[in-house]
């Protein structure tokens, strides 16, 4: 029995899903699949009605991902829902093809994504090429859908990257029980590794949210940042576009991209599994101190100059500038629930709180006698804790 696939596209795009639908021809011929889409639709039926059901009744659901397929509400918000529902529930298979660059990660990211390393189809120098590689994705799924039901947890089969890709790909593990993290005894702690490879001061390093990569940052000369694997510290790529110090370095939620600020006035974002600069958000002509992603990851807060920003990632859109602080703003951090952004001011000696969905300021917090350098909520977002240069460090909560 065939498989059926519903395209889920924004129409323009049209001309990459015609061009998709060639190269899915062959897999037709032999009795596969069959293909639907909005234009399949004929005169005089009600085309809500028909969209509806063809996508409920699909077996395999392709979101030709790019920018107005983003932008598009209806793209977004009804068909993408309801395929991500039913995804969710194991009816159906959900596969992003990248067609055009556009930030997806924070959205989509836990699905693998098609073609290899989820390089946008227009960035292929070959668009045939790209699709071939698509279409042997989408023909492994169908083969697997052949032989057992479709399990919610499950992503598409393991393909082997190019270059170096395959060092830190990131894949949805199947749902386990929690498990509390074992707790590292002070006096346990040795020395496993020293990695060597920047050539400038290393300003700043985080780790992946799955433990396997470590993200540094340098100044001086270097401008750059590399990956490392954690447990061998392998060096495993060097990202490159800064033209002065990184000055921090943050993963997503989901550890499928990294956001990087500089004191050349940018923040790039970068697919962590390709290596590729997905996008240079920019707008602040003041050095970028620190950054940090939102629970949900689709807010970034970037601290500068006496100024935060809140962007969307989705787009890249400058949310809004929250003042008040009136020196560089060198730390930032959400609340675990996402509401709340706490900063720290540096030589102001404040920390400030701020309702990330208005930008209001909520409350100042003084006691520090010098620089504040830093501020991390508690996983229970139940208490604040900053670090000062006045050689303490104040825990806030209520009492």
């Amino acid at each position: 029995m065939s498989v059926s696939i519903f395209f889920c596209y924004a129409h323009e795009d049209e001309a990459l899903l015609n061009k998709l639908k060639s190269h899915l021809r062959p897999l037709q011929r032999q009795g596969l699949i069959d293909v639907w889409h909005d234009r399949n639709i004929s005169a005089g039926t009600e085309w809500e009605q028909e969209i509806t059901k063809h996508l409920n009744e699909a077996k395999i659901i392709l979101l030709l991902v790019s920018s107005d397929f983003m932008d598009s509400d209806y793209c977004y918000s009804i068909e993408m829902k309801r395929a991500l529902e039913r995804h969710q529930r194991g009816e159906a298979r959900v596969i992003p093809i990248i067609v055009r660059p556009v930030y997806w990660q924070g959205i989509l990211g836990k699905l693998q994504a098609l073609p290899t390393d989820a390089k946008p189809v227009r960035s292929w120098s070959d668009v045939d090429e790209a699709f071939f590689d698509v279409t042997e994705g989408i023909r492994q799924v169908v083969v697997q859908l052949g032989t057992k039901p479709v399990s919610p947890s499950e992503v598409l089969p393991s393909q082997t990257s190019k270059g170096e890709s395959a060092d830190i790909s990131h894949t949805v593990p199947t749902p386990q029980p929690a498990k509390p993290p074992s707790s590292l005894k002070p006096e346990a702690l040795s020395l496993l590794n020293t990695l060597i490879g920047h050539t400038g001061d290393v300003w700043s390093v985080a780790i992946s949210p799955d433990g396997q990569t470590l993200a540094s940052g340098s100044g001086s000369s270097d401008h750059t940042i590399k990956l490392w694997k954690l447990a061998s510290g392998q060096e495993v790529r060097t990202l490159t576009g800064h033209t002065d110090y990184v000055r921090s370095v943050a993963f997503s939620p989901d550890g499928q991209t990294l956001a990087s600020g500089s004191d050349d006035g940018t923040i790039k974002l970068w697919h962590l599994a390709s290596g590729q600069d997905l996008r240079t958000l920019t707008g602040d002509p003041h050095f970028v101190y620190s950054v940090a992603f939102s629970p949900d990851g689709q807010t970034l807060a970037s601290g500068s100059y006496d100024t935060i920003k809140l962007w969307k990632l989705a787009s890249g859109q400058d949310l809004r500038t929250l003042t008040g602080h009136t020196d560089y703003v060198s730390s930032v951090a959400f609340s675990p629930d996402g509401q709340t952004l706490a900063s720290s001011g540096s030589d102001d000696k404040t920390i400030r709180l701020w309702d990330v969905a208005s930008g209001q300021a909520l409350r100042t917090l003084t006691g520090h006698t010098d620089y504040v350098s830093s501020v991390a909520f508690s996983p229970d977002g139940q208490t604040l804790a900053s670090g000062s240069y006045d050689k303490t460090i104040k825990i806030w909560g209520k009492k």
